[in-house]
């Protein structure tokens, strides 16, 4: 045998019957028999793949998806707008993100404002837009942050308070800001017969 001998490290004792069973130990070749803490480390640091790379990519969108979703968060953005809302952000999130492609983020200042901000995006989205709503947070509560989710696009409306609370900006930091005001289409004549749509909380 050479002058290279293996220290046994036993990962868990086995002192009783019902103990679970003990683990296999782990062998680490050392020199000369001794072995010392930052040597058994290099040793299992060898043992690791540092090729694997754990890095999250989202895959690219597709156009017209994209295009569709762009059109979504600027008629939110704009509902916001018509209805005096704050502070309104568009975030882009299809590169960060593969569950929703914008927020749509903006401070209302009193309960009555933000259910009529989230009513009017929900009628220009759902009832005209034809787009599907997947859920309603904080609408029938007193909550400080409504939140409708229409799968592409996510509308949150908050207080002052509960937007410096939540910080969503500095959340999705690396999310790009949209100039959504210089996408809004020009204005046509509204129908006299366009439907007042139902209240978002339904």
């Amino acid at each position: 045998m050479s002058t290279d001998e293996f220290i046994s490290v036993n990962a868990s004792p086995n002192a009783e019957n019902d103990s679970p069973p003990e683990l296999p130990a782990v062998e680490v070749a050392v020199a000369g028999g001794e072995a010392s803490p930052q040597q058994i480390a290099a040793e299992m640091k060898a043992e690791i793949d540092t090729s694997f790379d754990t890095l999250t990519v989202t895959a690219p969108r597709d156009a017209e998806l994209y295009s569709r979703s762009l059109a979504n968060a600027v008629i939110a953005a704009q509902c916001a707008d018509e209805m005096r809302a704050r502070d309104i952000v568009v975030l882009d999130l299809t590169k960060i993100a593969s569950i929703v492609d914008f927020f749509v983020i903006a401070t209302g200042t009193s309960r009555r404002q933000m259910h009529a901000i989230a009513d009017e995006v929900n009628r220009k989205l759902k009832w005209e837009g034809q787009n599907d709503r997947i859920g309603v947070e904080g609408y029938r509560t007193e909550a400080n942050w409504v939140l409708m989710d229409f799968g592409d696009v996510v509308l949150h409306v908050f207080t002052e308070d509960g937007r410096k609370l939540y910080d969503l900006e500095n959340l999705k930091a690396d999310a790009e800001r949209i100039d959504w005001k210089s996408l809004v289409p020009e204005s046509t004549p509204a129908s006299d017969s366009e439907p007042a749509g139902e209240p978002a909380g339904e």
